[in-house]
């Protein structure tokens, strides 16, 4: 248990290092408005990475298609239309859910 916790503390000693780097390293300048045009963008595209990679990654490299396809594609049905994320969530759910029943 003791290991569990140290690998905790190590874990979140370094979070806290990696995210003090970048003002210390900037000084207190500003970035370039490109530059941040640029980080506005990676959160966006890191959770399109993770949906992605959780929802059709199989055993290795292998591509699967599941009950999960069905909600992904709802919500991304709901989203297109300008629906709100908390309404995507729920006919992703709704969707999954009623894919896996029938199956």
């Amino acid at each position: 248990m003791a290991e569990e916790w140290a690998l905790v503390a190590l874990l979140t000693a370094t979070t806290a290092v990696i995210r003090a780097a970048g003002p210390v390293a900037l000084g207190g300048r500003e970035l370039p408005p490109r530059a941040m045009e640029v980080i506005a963008l990676l959160a966006p595209a890191l959770l399109a990475a993770l949906v992605v990679t959780q929802t059709f990654q199989g055993d290795g490299s292998e591509l699967t298609l599941d009950e999960r396809a069905i909600g992904v594609g709802g919500a991304g049905v709901v989203l297109a239309l300008r629906g709100s994320i908390l309404l995507a969530i729920a006919v992703a759910m709704a969707l999954t859910a009623a894919a896996r029943a029938i199956t």
